[in-house]
């Protein structure tokens, strides 16, 4: 049966989702590794996207394909009581044998999340970007602008050996300030490595006056990495859904 689950984890400890040579701590490894133990044999689970080392997710979505007498719930119950305790199976459907959690995603959303205020943010410091004030979020959003739609996203793109097309389309991004919490929410097809955390780099330079709103279209144009911001902490980064 193929079986297509609801994941949420806090990444702070782990090396991103994806195995990693001679490192055990990765979400995908946690995972297979229960699986396996549940199904007697080695199980491969396939993610709907390949989270970096310390990004969170809320909603990841995931499927594999293994035999059990368990029900859907028993599964869920299964994996939830032997994941530590900083990955949760929300839900466990069972999938056509067609399903492929990244192949037949639709769109994704990703929120950053940054805190501006004068003390410190205790209890969410693993979970945001701490800023030393708040930047200006309607010259933010002015070039958040420029950045929606279908472009080359090669100057946002944090593989320099990317091989494939960096093309991808972007069809929203609010930049919104709650309290002494900014956050930037993104949603399109898909997003190439880094690129989340490069375009809330780009943006926040230009929340602190570092960049004109009005030269993000040819830094799109530029298709050069090294003239984008910088690339935000991993931390403050979380996959909030997978459409399809």
């Amino acid at each position: 049966m193929n079986y297509k689950m609801l994941i949420q984890y806090d990444g702070s400890r782990y090396y991103g989702w994806e195995h990693q040579p001679g490192q055990e701590l990765t979400i995908q490894g946690k995972l297979e590794s229960v699986l396996g133990l549940m199904a007697g044999e080695p199980v491969e689970i396939i993610g709907a996207g390949r989270t970096d080392a310390g990004v969170h997710a809320r909603g990841m979505v995931a499927n594999a394909k293994f035999q059990t007498e368990k029900s859907v719930e028993e599964i869920r119950d299964y994996m939830n009581q032997y994941l530590p305790d900083d990955i949760c199976v929300q839900e466990v459907r069972i999938a056509s044998d067609a399903f492929h959690s990244r192949y037949k995603a639709q769109g994704k959303t990703y929120r950053y999340t940054c805190y501006a205020g004068k003390t410190k943010p205790v209890f969410d410091r693993k979970y945001v970007c701490v800023l030393e004030e708040m930047p200006d979020v309607e010259a933010m959003k002015k070039a958040a602008a420029h950045l929606l739609g279908t472009h080359d996203f090669a100057s946002f793109c944090g593989n320099p050996k990317m091989k494939k097309s960096t093309v991808r389309m972007v069809d929203r991004i609010d930049v919104e300030v709650k309290g002494d919490y900014l956050s930037l929410t993104y949603h399109g097809s898909g997003f190439l490595q880094y690129m989340v955390r490069i375009l809330t780099g780009t943006l926040l330079e230009v929340g602190f006056g570092k960049r004109d709103p009005d030269s993000i279209p040819e830094l799109i144009e530029a298709k050069n990495r090294s003239l984008a911001g910088p690339t935000a902490p991993a931390k403050g980064l979380c996959l909030l859904k997978v459409d399809y």
